[in-house]
């Protein structure tokens, strides 16, 4: 073996060892039980050796796994008071906010002002992801995700019931009395969403209609949204999404329900640090109120 393993393979490890739990150390580490044990099994595929005996509800470690251990403890201890060190016992550490680009800009980012004149001391980084893949519970203290909330691993909150509905400038509008009136226009499609076009032309009943219609597709739904405030063409956006906006207006009443939502997640630890709690707090709050009303 020329190289250590990963260092998230050796904390499974060290998590796992300690709480002799596959699904506490996952708990612990914010990640499923299978990720640890998948974790494990690549480690143990590398030292060529097993560092624990499976039982069919319990765990044992082996005897390598116990000359191991306090080697694997001793250099994170090491690695910690190295840290401590040399950037102080309370570094001024960010708050990671992973959160897709469009409640970046449309949900967030008034209330993350309003959070900051009040805990200026916070920092918070946040961060953009768009696909699903770019989700997940390592590397982010709270996230916003958009999906069914099925995800394993996570806290969840939800941001409300979401449906779907037509938007675009006020002058396209004026144009716009039904959904019939969309036949000739340009419809701005974004992926990875469960109600796109399709269904709403279909709920609407005018099922089809998107063949007699223009298209332009983004990778995107802020990229759709933006086109569409400058009279690009029609996009859809969340109805919980509209009130928001100044620049955009729904031509049709009707909305397409969708069992998607957004929702406030962060991963399960055991500590979560007081600056992240803070935030989440706040977020949720938010959230809450907006849900009463």
């Amino acid at each position: 073996m020329n190289s250590l393993p990963p260092i998230l393979w050796m904390q499974a490890f060290e998590a796992a060892a300690r709480t002799l739990s596959f699904t506490r150390a996952g708990q612990e580490l914010g990640v499923t039980q299978s990720a640890v044990s998948q974790r494990i099994r690549l480690l143990e595929d590398r030292l060529g050796q097993q560092l624990f005996v499976r039982y069919p509800r319990s765990l044992a470690l082996t005897p390598a796994g116990q000359a191991w251990l306090p080697s694997v403890q001793e250099a994170f201890s090491r690695l910690l008071e190295g840290t401590v060190e040399v950037f102080g016992s309370h570094p001024e550490a960010a708050v990671t906010l992973r959160v897709t680009p469009v409640i970046q800009q449309i949900w967030l980012a008034p209330r993350l002002v309003d959070f900051h004149a009040r805990h200026a001391d916070v920092v918070v980084h946040v961060v953009s992801a768009i696909w699903r893949e770019d989700f997940g519970v390592e590397g982010a203290d709270i996230e916003i995700r958009y999906g069914l909330g099925d995800w394993e691993g996570v806290e969840l909150l939800t941001l409300g019931h979401e449906a779907m509905v037509p938007v675009c400038s006020p002058e396209l509008a004026e144009r716009l009395h039904s959904p019939e009136d969309l036949a000739g226009e340009t419809l701005l499609h974004a992926p990875g969403f469960a109600v796109g076009w399709s269904a709403w032309l279909e709920e609407a009943g005018v099922a089809g209609l998107d063949r007699q219609c223009r298209a332009l597709s983004c990778d995107s739904q802020i990229m759709t949204l933006t086109l569409a405030a400058q009279g690009g063409g029609v996009a859809l956006i969340h109805h919980g999404l509209l009130g928001e906006r100044d620049d955009l207006v729904a031509p049709f009443e009707h909305r397409a329900p969708t069992e998607e939502r957004f929702w406030l997640v962060r991963p399960i630890r055991q500590v979560h640090r007081p600056e992240a709690v803070l935030l989440w707090e706040w977020l949720s709050n938010s959230a809450n109120s907006e849900i009463k009303k």
